[in-house]
């Protein structure tokens, strides 16, 4: 099979007719690396990618350049010169013509970080977004992962790697459904990365993607094998962080909930307007126990002491068009469902669990 050896500079192809790529031979090799612009040289034939590499920076050929050279033919010579025992091989060439292995991606996305990271000069492709997640590295993994007041999952992950890229939408989506749990976060490491070698042996990275999470109180990690779907990452999270998320985004109806509050809460709805007040300071004195997380349910009796149910209609359908809109911002939302998951608690009847007849207690960190 023949192979060709390319040097890659700081240009990317995106699909021109003309292609972008430099052809070199002994010749021509000269003319072109060592005289002020840096380069990659590969020995395989990356097309299409190559191709869009090039034509990524071809806007600034005056300052970075992809070339190839067929390895395996005329070029045989400047294999050997350079060191080339397999297939595939990419070396970067600086501008006075020294050069390095290069050991990232072989996707667009892992090129043109590479060369905008060597050259500092940008390719026309668009980036994408950032993702909703952390991306860590050696320098930061330790101050987030193995902070002890938080619960993190962690992807290992490669650019190359396919199950990684087909397992991002869903991780996205369920980071964007996390964003306001302070202490139960999802990030992600390229263990590929040369500069995460250390973290890559030090958790037995092996293949890609290996999902861990890391429970406050136990930073030697446990594997996740759980499926990928956004749903499956929701449960397993839900139930490692005592987090109450829901797959459509924000919270459960349960969330907020309080089983011996939701007792009182039904009690107070549907006794006479004299025995509200007798149940309000019970709730009062409940309160006392449990904290703030109480206050919603207060604050309802409160505007219901006197025995009118229009308040409670009125708020009821004024949280259901707030939560329906969705205009706010992410925790706003979240304190609105929360503060209509309790006042629903009025006018239900607590649940009662059907093994042993005690009443579900749904909970919530407010």
């Amino acid at each position: 099979m023949k192979l060709s050896f390319s040097l890659f500079v700081t240009a990317l192809l995106t699909g021109a007719s003309a292609s972008n790529v430099l052809e070199l031979n002994p010749d021509t090799w000269d003319d072109v690396v060592g005289l002020g612009k840096p380069g990659l040289v590969e020995l395989q034939n990356l097309a299409p990618t190559y191709e869009q590499v090039a034509d990524a920076y071809s806007h600034v050929k005056d300052k970075v350049f992809i070339a190839k050279v067929d390895a395996d033919g005329i070029g045989k010579e400047l294999g050997k010169k350079y060191g080339v025992t397999g297939f595939p091989t990419l070396k970067w060439f600086d501008g006075k013509g020294n050069y390095e292995p290069y050991e990232s991606g072989r996707d667009l996305d892992s090129f043109t970080s590479f060369i905008t990271g060597k050259t500092g000069v940008k390719s026309s492709i668009k980036p994408p977004p950032p993702p909703s997640y952390p991306i860590l590295d050696y320098s930061n993994f330790d101050e987030v992962v193995m902070d002890p007041k938080k619960d993190v999952l962690v992807t290992f992950t490669a650019p190359w790697c396919g199950h990684c890229k087909a397992m991002k939408p869903a991780y996205e989506k369920v980071a964007s459904i996390f964003e306001t749990e302070n202490n139960c976060i999802l990030v992600n490491v390229d263990a590929d990365d040369k500069k995460n070698e250390a973290i890559k042996t030090r958790f037995g990275i092996s293949g890609f993607p290996t999902i861990k999470f890391f429970p406050k109180d136990n930073k030697d990690g446990i594997t996740y094998e759980g499926g990928r779907s956004e749903a499956d990452f929701v449960d397993y999270l839900n139930e490692k962080c005592g987090t109450q998320r829901s797959v459509n985004g924000g919270l459960l109806d349960t969330a907020g909930r309080l089983a011996d509050f939701d007792v009182l809460a039904n009690k107070f709805f549907t006794a006479p307007a004299d025995l509200r007040d007798s149940i309000y300071k019970e709730a009062l004195t409940l309160s006392s126990t449990v904290g703030d997380v109480s206050k919603h349910y207060l604050r309802v009796m409160e505007k219901m002491v006197n025995g009118t149910e229009v308040y409670y209609e009125k708020e009821s359908k004024r949280l259901a068009s707030i939560l329906k809109k969705r205009t706010l911002a992410p925790a706003k939302l979240d304190e609105i469902k929360i503060k209509s998951n309790i006042l629903r608690a009025f006018g239900e009847k607590p649940v009662e669990d059907q093994n042993d007849g005690n009443i579900r207690r749904a909970t919530a960190e407010l």
